[in-house]
């Protein structure tokens, strides 16, 4: 059943506590809905279960609760959150030597010093897609969403969402007014960007918190347009929704990877880590990984093994046009636009 274990209570993602108690020897801090068999099937395999899951609903809540001392053995954050683990010595190196498929990840994830240094490999990158526009395409002209600006488009009032997730709104913000690389972006791209979401901001119904909250949203009428990942439009598609996904507005798009972080002083069994880890990297998990969240898997043998035709239907095909990708970028200006973002969602 595709999808249907995203849909998990309100309260075990805010309270991070362990929602699916199953192997005790080993915790996973995961997204809502990944404690999917289909991406670990070696493991279940190995040891007649899956690992107990806690739950997060966005990066920065996961950090805050693994810094406030929440013991975990693996986590799940996206790439621009690694040096926030690091400098708070959240982590400790994986040994690549226990993981045979590390060297079939694609080699442009390996680049990032962030992630991979001469002290160690930091972070395994598992899964990556897009954040692009979303929209209905029997109330929506695709001429409207051809630009990012369409969040600006008073005829969409009261019927767009944006995620509740910083990164992805200053990633649209950014592109709509003409950055595609974070990493040195200047105080006036910062403040253009904090204007442009202001003014989106009188447009949006609500920031949504998780994919099947936006999927909900969409299919019952309430947002038209919406700035989105992959798998709340695979949710539609599977309700046969008509969803358009507009990953080519002139402005462009946003792309990312998530992958998984070693834990330091870890409370449950090393060796079950190394069992995850390799799990997830099998080659097999990427159809797991695609038929469950339209997701693409960072492995390039478990890649091969899927069609062109696939990819294209669940809009992860390559694409040529601007990309912002989400890579890790200066801490203290991601902190400012934590901070900007909270303001614009307040009215201010």
């Amino acid at each position: 059943m595709r999808h249907s274990r995203l849909l998990v209570t309100a309260a075990a993602v805010a309270t991070a506590l362990p929602a699916l108690a199953a192997d005790p020897e080993l915790i996973v801090f995961d997204w809502a809905g990944f404690e999917d068999p289909n991406l670990i099937k070696a493991y279940h395999e190995a040891h007649g279960t899956g690992p107990t899951y806690a739950f997060f609903a966005d990066d920065d809540e996961a950090f805050q609760k693994l810094a406030s001392g929440f013991k975990v053995d693996v986590a799940h954050p996206c790439s621009q959150m690694i040096q926030r683990y690091r400098d708070a010595g959240l982590i400790e190196p994986w040994d690549v030597s226990r993981i045979p498929q590390y060297e079939n990840i694609d080699p442009r994830f390996k680049q990032s010093t962030v992630w991979a240094d001469d002290t160690g490999v930091w972070f395994i990158p598992t899964d990556y897609a897009y954040t692009a526009i979303a929209y209905n395409t029997e109330t929506v002209p695709a001429e409207d969403v051809a630009s990012l600006q369409v969040f600006h488009n008073p005829a969409y009032a009261g019927r767009i969402s944006l995620p509740d997730n910083v990164d992805d709104v200053f990633a649209l913000a950014l592109l709509a007014t003409g950055v595609s690389d974070w990493t040195s972006m200047t105080e006036e791209q910062f403040q253009a960007a904090a204007d442009w979401l202001r003014v989106a901001h009188e447009n949006v119904r609500t920031y949504w918190a998780d994919p099947s909250e936006l999927a909900q949203l969409m299919v019952s009428g309430e947002v038209s347009v919406a700035w989105s990942w992959n798998d709340a439009v695979a949710l539609m598609q599977e309700q046969n929704f008509p969803v358009g996904f507009q990953r080519q507005a002139a402005e462009g798009a946003s792309n990312w990877v998530c992958g998984y972080v070693n834990m330091k002083d870890a409370p449950g069994s090393e060796d079950k880590a190394y069992d995850f880890i390799n799990a997830w990297l099998d080659p097999q998990s990427a159809q797991g990984l695609l038929d469950g969240f339209g997701y693409v898997h960072t492995n390039v043998l478990g890649m091969e093994m899927i069609s062109d035709d696939q990819l294209e239907a669940a809009f992860v095909n390559p694409i040529d046009t601007t990309l912002l990708t989400q890579v890790p970028m200066d801490l203290a200006m991601r902190e400012r636009m934590l901070a900007e973002f909270e303001k614009i969602k307040a009215g201010f």
